[in-house]
């Protein structure tokens, strides 16, 4: 075989699984970098894929799984060096609320089982449909959700969260899946306080906090490097996982002990204090979700809503660090990257997944050399889930609640709402409804509105584009807003800056803008529209202009077009506007301006025709 048609297949491969190109220069190097990348990692991945399992209402392996056959698909598949995906907060938040909203085929609450099912159901199909989008090319849609929307709905993501963490850390029973019904279920259920759990709980929060903030500063005056401290300070969750397990064993008698060696469930000491109870150890079963259950269906939308979020929050994170390393994130080969490893999880017993934050900044500051790391990773998982299930089974829940607490304070961002009010009251209160509403109705209802009124935003903008009458800057080619600047201007010609694309949202709100204008000013006999701005005219805005076209020249005035960008020119030359047109169209303002008004060189119009094949070349 040749070797341009080697190097023909090896990019086409490649281009299906990004692996095939970084593999052929792996050495020594990146695999020292990964392996101790996967180590910290792994070290860190295991509380939380505990936690965040419970957080989902599901049993605490699930999050174990979730970490195994994903974490190898993506290496395989995805294109960021360092994002690490598995189970996180906002997923399992909303992967407990889609399931909440599931009844079983009598009616009543799911099963255990039964919610196993549906999180597994629902990681596929979530997986199917970010697969389905990375192969149509949809990467793009995503930008149609505002910051300011996913900053509100992250923050009361965050909220609920740390809510929900209130009846595992303190042994309170807490249902509900907004702020209100937790807010009802926390006070109702008050006097039902448990002493040791809290203690517990607490404990490990304030260690958790504690060592965030001052841990590293006093490692470095002990004289640690600062990297080698920073990836210390990682790992504090584990010391709160070691110690409060060992109290919660020592605390438990013979009896609870004798349980778990005969394999049985142990979920609460003789103190009272839940624990995460027995964790089947070993790999986990390979099958596909069962799609028999009547109301699989209804998880068609929270799975859509998941994948949405996912990608979004997945692809912000992996363009930011790969900018760091000034390399390239493909936006749908991340679709199909998170989709398969989603799928993955959906078929080993796992639930759905993302890219974690904390967990992909640990990652990036070990020095993470390719996506071979998360392979790494999954091993570290699989070989905690083969030796240490006996011990997680004795791990308290409150210590696992502390660990999501510290980590979900990330989420919140108080200060942006400040920040986007003072920039922009639109987007402010696009913050604001987004985050009421999914503190008081739940995570979906808040997403969806969030999503609606992103787009409504958008049409509103849009429908109602900047537009401004300009005028000359004495002595020069340029021209501005002649409420703005001191510029010449003619009675006899108008020049309107068009300040959007043109599309079928906004075509009747140009009509009305010309038609207000020539209104206005009786003594016109010119208008200008310049286009600079303009990257498309749709069809129901072709209309419009030869509406406004045909109104002029029954008025005496003639319409004229300048700037028109070359693919823009490129469509109109398939209409007939510019035969039609009753003015000429000009390559540049100025031109416009030296050809119409009576202070400029009066050049004529011969070369104001010349104009529309100008443009279309030189646009």
């Amino acid at each position: 075989m040749s070797e341009p048609v080697r190097e023909a297949k090896g990019a086409s491969l490649a281009r299906w699984l990004p692996l095939a190109g970084w593999l052929a220069h792996y050495d020594r190097h990146s695999l020292g970098r990964d392996l101790l990348a996967a180590v910290i990692v792994s070290v860190m991945l295991v509380p939380q894929a505990l936690a965040y399992a419970l957080l989902a209402g599901l049993p605490a392996q699930v999050g174990l799984y979730a970490s195994m056959l994903p974490l190898v698909l993506y290496a395989l598949f995805g294109t960021s060096s360092t994002l690490a995906v598995g189970p996180v907060a906002i997923i399992s938040l909303m992967t407990a609320s889609a399931i909440a909203g599931m009844s079983g085929t009598d009616g009543a609450a799911l099963s255990t089982p039964e919610m196993l099912a549906a999180a597994l159901l629902l990681a596929f199909l979530s997986g199917a449909m970010l697969i389905a989008m990375g192969l149509l090319r949809l990467g793009v849609l995503v930008n149609f959700i505002s910051h300011p929307v996913i900053s509100g709905f992250m923050t009361a993501s965050g909220i609920l969260i740390i809510a929900s963490q209130l009846g595992p850390i303190t042994g309170l029973s807490l249902s509900g899946g907004n702020l209100i019904a937790m807010g009802e279920s926390l006070s109702s259920g008050a006097q039902e306080l448990h002493w040791p759990t809290l203690a517990i709980g607490l404990g490990c929060l304030t260690w958790l906090i504690l060592a965030r903030r001052h841990l590293k500063h006093g490692l470095m005056a002990l004289r640690m490097s600062e990297s080698a401290a920073g990836m210390l300070c990682k790992t504090t969750p584990i010391i709160a996982v070691i110690v409060s397990s060992l109290l919660a064993w020592g605390l438990s008698g013979p009896l609870e002990q004798g349980q778990l060696v005969q394999g049985e469930q142990l979920e609460q000491g003789k103190s009272g204090m839940a624990l995460v109870g027995a964790v089947p150890g070993g790999l986990p079963d390979l099958s596909l979700p069962s799609l028999v259950s009547h109301d699989w269906s209804g998880l068609l939308i929270s799975a859509l809503l998941i994948s949405v979020v996912g990608f979004v929050e997945s692809l912000a994170l992996a363009q930011t660090l790969a900018a760091q390393r000034r390399q390239r994130i493909d936006p749908d080969k991340e679709l199909i990257a998170l989709g398969v490893s989603n799928m993955g999880a959906g078929v080993s017993g796992g639930m759905p997944i993302s890219g974690g934050l904390s967990r992909s900044v640990v990652n990036f500051d070990a020095g993470a050399a390719t996506p071979l790391a998360g392979a790494f990773t999954a091993i570290g998982i699989l070989l905690a889930s083969l030796w240490l299930t006996d011990w997680l089974a004795w791990l308290p829940r409150a210590t696992l609640a502390a660990i999501i607490i510290v980590a979900t304070t990330s989420l919140i961002d108080i200060a942006a709402i400040k920040r986007t009010f003072r920039y922009s009251k639109g987007d402010g209160a696009a913050l604001m409804i987004t985050l009421a509403i999914t503190l008081a109705q739940g995570v979906e209802s808040g997403i969806i509105v969030g999503i609606a009124v992103s787009l409504g935003l958008y049409l509103k903008r849009t429908s109602q584009p900047h537009s401004a009458l300009v005028g000359r800057v004495p002595g020069s080619e340029h021209f501005r807003n002649v409420e703005r600047h001191e510029v010449e201007t003619d009675p006899e010609l108008a020049i309107l800056r068009i300040d959007e694309s043109l599309y079928f949202a906004n075509a009747r709100y140009l009509e009305d803008t010309v038609l207000a204008l020539m209104a206005e000013r009786p003594s016109l006999k010119h208008l200008v529209l310049a286009c600079q701005a303009v990257n498309l005219i749709d069809a129901s805005a072709l209309e419009s202009l030869e509406v406004i076209n045909e109104r002029l020249s029954a008025a005496g005035v003639k319409l004229h077009l300048s700037e028109v960008k070359g693919p823009v020119m490129d469509r109109l030359k398939c209409s007939e506007l510019p035969a039609n047109l009753g003015g000429d169209i000009y390559l540049s303002t100025f031109d416009a301006w030296q050809a119409l008004s009576i202070h400029g060189s009066h050049c004529g119009q011969s070369c104001a025709r010349d104009g529309i094949s100008q443009t279309a070349a030189v646009g």
